[in-house]
């Protein structure tokens, strides 16, 4: 049966990096994570200090009232529109049975291969004044013609990322929904609740952990997205950032905003981890998934309705739109290689979803045997990072490695060594471990939820037996947890490929990728040619998608 545990360690720290008497290899480990996460953090947060009192007063008077309005209606809007898309696809596919079911659990996670600027784009080509929609109705109905809702709107922006964003909440729905036990849901029947009460009372609050897990990301993706917005001309907290830097040609006042970004997102994280500490959700004895619910006719009729028209919107449409400008631009863009981008992006989306995988791996680990308000603050800290804007990110990293190589070329001079040129900054080294800051939210989040389905009393067993220490890692929990291992490494690494700003200004000379491809064609305007690598990065994001829906039907069985 299904149920919560509390589950209280014995030892407590008795040092800085002690525990129970000993180093504890796993906290240091841990501490190290959160000090490569929080350094480029902090170098952004020093800027509040600096005198930026011309252009912050300008901001002030006229722009951060707005800005605060736009970036909490965004919010509060996607959050709502992913949860209601999400949750219920993850419902119905995950507990109900009707025809087309196995072939929605998995094609409605391929929207995860559109990134957010590149289904901003089709949409506003596609839907814009001067679109072939606008056009078509003008043409042919003009009475429907103004009917039509002006894509360029809150309500437009808002639906674009929606749609971009819910597979986050969808897939880790589905693994709550899937997870929950044959013997609850039988309890609850026998007690004589309808199927919207099992619903709404039992299974949304045993699945809550997962949905939530979901919705963070959501809102973090939100709160970080500029290329989407941009498209839009919606000014958010991400795009005044971008003009107080390149606008006001202030890198103090831009950091200065995006500090707030940093505490909006240590409040979320809070609050969030706050809500469910006393929960701990294991699977039963019987290890008996919940039958899969039959729907009537008319039933299976309207979840077929709903699932095609979200599948339809969210992947088959964008397509077509691509496919299409593809048809016109291929010829003036066949003499151009994608090979070498296409390399580029594979390469540096597997060192940095393999970098971001051990690090999520460290801070589960250490979170799980070390309890306290210090773990606490480290595991809350090491995830900031993906609520901050690519672009003020990369300044992070590199004011910090660029603060490395002085210190780097004074330490040699003393030896009598002179560097030719820096160490780390402009290299491609770098670059990983900025995707680890970006995005160590992303993978921890999987880790982290299959780490805490594994029972306490798992380990207490496996130490009775003599396991314990990396033996009890590499023997009882790696296994347990590979699946969301698995899940973590695929997201990470398909959010690699479709990062877009921390690409461009972190990349070494020579190393563009298909995000920055796209980036450069679409600032000027040439959205028929934006479409190649549109449909590259596509392609390749299908490649792990796939993979992630393999994992997902395995674990399902």
């Amino acid at each position: 049966m299904e149920r919560c545990e509390a589950h209280m360690m014995v030892e407590r720290p008795t040092g800085f990096f002690r525990f129970g008497g000993r180093v504890e290899p796993s906290l240091v480990l841990a501490c190290g994570v959160a000090l490569v996460v929080v350094l480029p953090i902090l170098f952004v947060m020093a800027s509040i200090f600096a005198d930026t009192r011309d252009i912050w007063g300008h901001l002030q008077e006229n722009l951060l009232a707005g800005l605060v309005a736009n970036t909490a209606i965004l919010s509060v809007g996607v959050l709502a529109l992913t949860g209601f898309f999400g949750v219920s696809a993850a419902y119905l596919t995950a507990l109900c049975e009707f025809p087309g079911r196995r072939f929605f659990s998995w094609a409605l996670l391929l929207p995860l291969s559109i990134p957010t600027y590149v289904m901003a784009f089709v949409y506003t080509g596609l839907l814009d004044f001067s679109g072939p929609v606008a056009t078509f109705l003008r043409g042919h109905a003009p009475s429907l013609a103004p009917l039509m809702p002006p894509i360029r709107s809150t309500g437009g922006v808002i639906l674009v990322l929606a749609l971009a964003l819910y597979p986050y909440v969808f897939l880790l729905s589905a693994g709550g929904f899937a997870s929950q036990g044959e013997r609850v849901l039988e309890a609850s029947r026998s007690m004589g609740l309808s199927r919207g009460r099992l619903f709404f009372r039992v299974m949304l609050p045993m699945a809550r952990p997962w949905i939530f897990g979901g919705l963070l990301l959501v809102l973090m993706e939100t709160l970080a997205d500029f290329g989407a917005v941009a498209v839009f001309n919606y000014d958010t907290f991400t795009t005044a950032i971008y003009k107080a830097w390149f606008g006001f040609f202030s890198i103090d006042a831009a950091s200065q905003l995006a500090s707030l970004l940093v505490v909006m997102a240590l409040v979320v994280l809070t609050a969030e981890g706050w809500s469910r500490r006393r929960m701990r959700y294991f699977r039963g004895r019987d290890g008996r998934r919940a039958k899969r619910m039959p729907l009537s006719r008319r039933q299976a009729i309207g979840a077929l309705v709903f699932l095609s028209g979200l599948f339809a919107i969210a992947f088959v449409i964008p397509m077509i739109q691509l496919f299409a400008w593809v048809a016109e631009a291929w010829r003036e863009e066949l003499h151009l290689g994608y090979g070498e981008l296409f390399t580029n992006t594979l390469l540096l989306a597997g060192a940095g979803a393999v970098l971001t995988l051990a690090g999520a791996l460290v801070l589960a680990f250490a979170g799980r045997k070390i309890k306290g308000r210090f773990m606490a603050v480290i595991s809350r800290v090491s995830l900031l990072g993906y609520a901050l804007p690519g672009t003020v990110l990369a300044v992070g990293m590199v004011r910090v490695l660029t603060g490395f190589d002085h210190m780097a070329a004074d330490v040699l001079t003393v030896f009598g060594v002179a560097l030719s040129g820096p160490i780390l900054q402009g290299t491609v080294w770098m670059m990983p471990v900025a995707y680890m800051v970006r995005f160590l939210s992303v993978g921890s989040s999987a880790v982290s939820s299959s780490l805490g389905r594994v029972s306490p009393s798992m380990d207490e067993a496996a130490r009775t037996m003599g396991v314990s220490g990396l033996s009890l890692v590499r023997r009882i929990h790696l296994p347990l947890i590979r699946g969301g291992m698995i899940t973590g490494a695929i997201l990470v690494f398909i959010d690699i490929m479709k990062e877009m700003p921390l690409t461009l200004m972190t990349r070494p000379f020579g190393w563009d990728t298909l995000a920055v491809k796209i980036f450069e064609l679409t600032s000027e305007g040439e959205w028929e040619r934006a479409a190649i690598p549109a449909v590259a990065l596509v392609a390749a994001g299908l490649i792990p998608v796939m993979l992630l829906v393999w994992q997902k039907e395995k674990v399902n069985r």
